[in-house]
């Protein structure tokens, strides 16, 4: 799997006021809520670099083919053609 959702895409179906992070008496998330967010933002990095490294590979330009073979690879999580 190459890509999941972040919780910040579900933000307007849920049903409860997002946690505060201003003051000092502000709630800190719970430790399952803070290894998925770190296993989430590890794996955005990882399919960012892997993005970064094919758009280097290919001469540096974004194009619409270009662009098209990143979903495509996105989508099927195969980066080793």
């Amino acid at each position: 799997m190459t890509y999941a959702t972040h919780r910040k895409d579900f933000a307007g179906y849920v049903g409860h006021a997002p946690v505060s992070k201003a003051g000092p008496g502000a709630e800190k998330p719970g430790v399952l809520r803070r290894i998925y967010d770190a296993i989430l933002e590890s794996r955005q990095r990882s399919v960012d670099q892997e993005i970064a490294r094919y758009l280097a590979q290919s001469g540096g330009r974004l194009t619409d083919n270009l662009e098209r073979e990143v979903m495509e690879r996105l989508m099927s999580g195969n980066w080793r053609h």
